[in-house]
């Protein structure tokens, strides 16, 4: 599952980052209202962390935010005071759990559990482009009925291309969310780890998924109203270019 986790108290944070990429959820953290509602507005998430304290928009504010524009992305809201008036007014914004500071992580991963189930009509476990299919609590990929072995990086990796078929991805873009690094960061890891993904899931198939967009990084699956062969022998001829 992909997390959002917006706190602005970056031990907790990367507290909870950590344990949820453990258990193979994929995290990313926003340190304020303002970087989250960015954050929510370009990349799709299943369930996101709100403390109600944050800097620059707060999670309440946040909270309505998304609501008003019709979003039923699951929410778990984190704070820091027992109020009783607080939580009421959350859960009528729109809030589906609410957690006091301090809590156990066991309690915090048994809410998102039952987020998750309860939530589960709008969860998507399983991600299709083509004929290629991605079980993301499985951890298992195939295509065409052939299995797929990956590399937990490579699995993360394929993840985010499905789930933004047809979007030009820059490589700062993958860089921040399948590495965990800074924009810019200096290195050609992005590019060794779409080739491994171009051998084991485009190789064996005639019609290539993974694009490269010269000057601006890539783009996944099979562009709308395109003939299957003509694309095959365009996206060929691109990459031997």
């Amino acid at each position: 599952m992909r997390i959002l986790i917006a706190e602005d108290d970056s031990p907790l944070a990367g507290f909870i980052a950590k344990a949820l990429t453990e258990e193979q959820h994929a995290t990313i953290v926003a340190a304020d209202g303002e970087e989250a509602l960015e954050k929510l507005s370009k990349d799709s998430y299943d369930l996101l962390i709100l403390d109600l304290n944050l800097p620059t928009i707060s999670g309440g504010e946040v909270l309505k935010r998304l609501r008003s524009r019709g979003s039923e992305i699951p929410i778990l809201i984190l704070t820091a005071t027992d109020n009783v008036a607080e939580r009421v007014s959350c859960l009528d914004a729109g809030a589906d759990d609410y957690l006091t500071k301090p809590f156990s992580y066991s309690e915090l991963a048994a809410r998102l559990r039952a987020l998750f189930r309860r939530k589960g009509s709008s969860v998507q476990t399983v991600l299709h482009v083509e004929d290629l299919a991605l079980d993301v609590v499985q951890r298992t990929v195939n295509r065409g009925g052939r299995a797929i072995e990956l590399t937990p990086k490579e699995f993360s990796l394929l993840e985010y291309f499905m789930r933004n078929p047809g979007r030009r991805i820059t490589r700062n873009m993958i860089i921040e969310f399948v590495w965990k690094l800074a924009p810019d960061t200096m290195t050609n890891v992005v590019d060794v780890y779409v080739n491994y993904l171009r051998k084991k899931v485009d190789e064996e198939s005639p019609v290539k998924l993974i694009r490269t967009v010269r000057g601006v990084g890539y783009e996944f699956g099979v562009p709308e109203h395109s003939d299957h062969a003509d694309y095959a022998d365009h996206v060929d001829a691109e990459e031997s270019a």
